[in-house]
């Protein structure tokens, strides 16, 4: 029988080395004991009660497929891990408007589900859907919610039936458990007693609107080319006080779409760029240095290798990719879990954090200044940046940034909910309208320079002609970079090598950090380099104005005579 406590030692097992895992692993098991000790400090709590429910709930839950099918399920320690998490941590509830906490009837408070949204990656047949089945029927009947709705989501109808069809048989396997608790047809589970339902849902159903969702559980996300199904997910949720969104999926090798742009966000959040206790994520995958062929390295992607993945398969399977450059792909993604096509990331994010030590300004304002100007397109974040040069040749920076806030009605809710957090402590300026006007930048960037060492303010001119002639109007150094490889690979170069060296020091902007850690780039034959963004919604305006600022400073200190040669003759310019 599953405890909470098996849940908390394999975490503690995780992090002593007892049992093999990649970082991300380490990293959620990390968090949770973290949040178990200091969690209360900030009102995240852990219900021991809540989180052995469930786990009792699977006492009734059988297997439904192989030579153990009717026979009750055994959980694994990893699925007791994520379960416990999901389950067991709560939060107060809180009047939306009075802002003060809920009692019941009783005088006691009325505690709600800490995570709202859950990303799950590993790799196939470490029994994915058998965990989602049984949190799927749990939430339906079993998590005392009147009228629940729960959906397991897909872009087809047959693949959004995985899911549920194994919930379903779950139910006929245990005939005097959970026969007793649903009633079920061909495409719904039900609980008359709570009115209570679980269904397929898929983007090719008649109506996706109108849905007041408990739980949507979304097996293989990374199969979605378009964000459609989970955006209708994500939005029906917001009625409920602890719905859950459930994404357990293996890798894949589309970086534009939904999938990875969780599993990027997913990431930020174990490794402290993103602070948000709503987000739980754990992501078994092989380590960047990993050699995939190597035995050893296999459960960290693999957490039920040995228990219902065979060894023997694994070694079928690695023996045909070694030998067939072809079949590697299939077995990278799907039994390594590791992305086949996702760029690099650039920035190692622990240095860059460690250099958040800029200069008083009483000392900045002597220094010789470069600022460097992206001004992306009119509808998203437009990003400038001051880069100083200190006698002792180290660099120190600043950022400012600009959103319409229009914007914040457009974004993916995560992405929105991250500009609302950075306008209201003041390091994102919201500006009004669905458009930027550069009139209100022009008189910001004029006022933000007033009184400093200026040299030059350098600017991409593909988008910024008419700014950069009002900035001309006012007497300002300007000075054109266009954003080419040739312009942009030693700058980068050098940033990179001043993080790593210590020698720059920044002011703890945290949209520049987010930014910075969006970076992703894939030299070329000559390693050059140039910045690219994981996901569309991944900015890096931020880190392209500090590179043109710091293309300027390496060039003679930016004592040298403007030339549009390059421009003209090399226009390669980057979506920002």
């Amino acid at each position: 029988m599953a405890t909470v406590s098996d849940g908390i030692q394999y975490a503690e097992r995780v992090l002593s080395g007892e049992i093999v895992a990649g970082e991300l692993v380490r990293l959620s098991c990390q968090r949770f004991l973290n949040d178990l000790e200091h969690g209360p400090e900030r009102g995240v709590y852990f219900s021991e009660d809540r989180a052995q429910h469930i786990l009792d709930f699977y006492n009734f839950v059988p297997h439904v497929k192989g030579a153990l099918a009717g026979k009750p399920i055994e959980l694994m320690a990893w699925d007791i891990f994520i379960l416990i998490n999901l389950f067991g941590f709560v939060i107060p509830l809180i009047d939306e408007m009075t802002g003060e906490q809920m009692f019941d009837d009783d005088g006691d408070a009325i505690m709600v589900r800490r995570f709202r949204t859950a990303y799950n990656e590993v790799a196939r047949k470490n029994a994915k859907s058998t965990l989602s089945s049984g949190i799927g029927l749990y939430m339906t009947g079993a998590d005392g919610e009147g009228g629940a709705e729960v959906y397991s989501a897909a872009t087809t109808r047959d693949q959004a039936r995985i899911v549920f069809d194994d919930a379903k048989n779950m139910i006929k396997k245990a005939p005097r458990s959970l026969g007793r608790l649903f009633g079920h047809v061909k495409l719904n589970i039900h609980q008359e007693r709570t009115a209570s339902k679980f269904e397929p849902l898929s983007s090719d159903a008649n109506n996706l609107d109108g849905l007041n969702i408990h739980c949507g559980i979304v097996d293989e996300l990374h199969a979605h080319r378009t964000r459609d199904v989970w955006d209708v997910l994500e939005t029906a949720t917001g009625a409920r006080l602890q719905s859950l969104l459930f994404a357990i999926t293996t890798a894949g090798s589309n970086k534009e779409g939904i999938c990875f742009e969780q599993r990027d966000y997913a990431i930020k959040v174990l490794r402290g760029v993103v602070d948000d206790d709503t987000y739980f994520a754990v992501i078994y995958t092989l380590d960047e240095d990993d050699d995939p062929f190597d035995e050893k390295n296999w459960p960290k992607a693999n957490p039920g290798l040995g228990i219902c993945k065979r060894w023997d398969d694994m070694r079928r399977l690695a023996k045909k990719a070694k030998e067939q450059i072809a079949a590697r792909p299939n077995f990278f993604t799907k039994h390594l879990n590791i992305w086949v096509t996702a760029e690099s990331a650039w920035m190692d994010m622990d240095r860059w954090d460690k250099c958040g030590d800029i200069a008083p300004d009483e000392e900045l304002v002597n220094w010789p200044l470069w600022v460097g100007i992206d001004l992306a397109n009119k509808i998203d974040i437009c990003a400038a940046v001051k880069t100083w040069l200190a006698p002792n040749g180290h660099t120190h920076t600043k950022s400012k940034f600009w959103l319409p806030e229009g914007r914040l009605e457009t974004a993916p809710k995560h992405i929105s909910e991250l500009y609302r957090k950075w306008a209201d402590a003041g390091y994102l300026d919201l500006t009004d309208g669905d458009v930027i006007d550069h009139g209100y930048i022009k008189a910001e960037v004029e006022a933000w320079v007033k009184g400093e060492s200026l040299k030059e303010i350098a600017f991409d001119p593909w988008s910024a002609t008419q700014f950069s002639l009002a900035l001309a109007e006012e007497g300002l150094p300007l000075v054109e970079v266009a954003q080419t490889v040739k312009n942009l690979s030693e700058s980068m170069k050098s940033v990179q090598a001043d993080v790593y060296g210590s020698k720059i020091h920044h002011d703890g902007n945290p949209v520049m950090t987010w930014m910075m850690s969006n970076v992703t780039v894939k030299p070329d034959k000559n390693d050059n380099v140039f910045p690219n963004k994981s996901t569309p919604e991944n900015k890096i305006d931020g880190p392209v104005a500090l590179f043109t600022a710091k293309s300027r400073l390496l060039v003679n200190g930016g004592d040298d005579k403007q030339d549009l040669t390059d421009f003209f003759e090399d226009p390669i310019m980057i979506g920002v």
